[in-house]
This record gives C-alpha cells, structure tokens and sequence, in this order.
C-alpha cells in the first residue's frame, strides 16, 4: 500500500491543493493533489535530493 505524505507547506482549512510525497520502494513519488488525473511522478532518491537542493537555493536567492 502506497502511503502519500501532504507537504508540510499545504494551506489550513483542509484543502486539498498540495504536494505529496510518497515513497514507492527505491524511488520517490511526487503528486499534485489539485490535478488528481495528471497521475505521479516517480524520481529516483538522487534526483530528488538534487530537486530539493535546487528549490532551496532558488528560495535563498529570493
């Protein structure tokens, strides 16, 4: 069973317009929960890290 995992960023009041995240054996799996019939993506650990080094850096340079 695939457990999806809400960004921590999600707004309050129970809407469903997040990120997601699930581990799906040795990849991760990424999902937009507003877009419910575009489907997932699946990542490889490493390419993931380098998204959220990425992302890190972009939101420090802001």
């Amino acid at each position: 069973m695939t457990i999806w995992r809400k960004s921590s960023f999600c707004g309050s009041g129970g809407t469903d317009d997040c990120v997601e995240l699930a581990a799906l054996g040795n990849a991760i799996g990424v999902w937009d929960s507003k877009a419910i019939d575009a489907g997932h993506l699946v990542l490889a650990p490493q390419v993931f890290a380098a998204l959220l080094d990425r992302l890190k850096r972009d939101d420090q340079d802001s």
